[in-house]
């Protein structure tokens, strides 16, 4: 977990790999603290982070980001408004990547659409 405390997984559930899983943001990090404060957002590259984290999750296996493709953010996190987040993701491993490609929800609206490959740290 990149930042210590930031969120914890409340479940996680997974068919054929597809998973949903779903995350507890812990809205006093002091992330928000600078990020806004008095209007706390959670930053896009973080939100890119937890599917990275999903990813290892998954894999059992440390990755680094290749390539993302098709990163879409198109709603605000809000940990004040909403702190629970549901990323639901399709994740396959092959010839030394992992390709994931996913959507995380909060409050019943799409907060970012991303497609990436990882690779398998040694």
């Amino acid at each position: 977990m990149v930042l210590k405390d930031f969120y914890s997984v409340i479940s996680s559930q997974h068919s054929e790999g597809a998973y949903t899983t779903t995350l507890k943001i812990n809205n006093a990090h002091d992330l928000y603290q600078g990020h806004f404060p008095g209007r706390p957002v959670t930053p896009g590259v973080i939100l890119m982070q937890l599917f990275k984290e999903e990813a290892e999750r998954v894999s059992k296996k440390i990755l680094q980001l290749d390539k993302a493709s098709n990163v879409k953010f198109t709603a605000v996190v809000d940990p004040n408004f909403d702190d629970q987040l549901i990323l639901r993701s399709s994740i396959e491993e092959s010839g030394g990547v992992v390709n994931l490609k996913g959507t995380a929800e909060n409050n019943n609206s799409i907060a970012i659409k991303i497609q990436a490959v990882y690779k398998i740290k040694d």
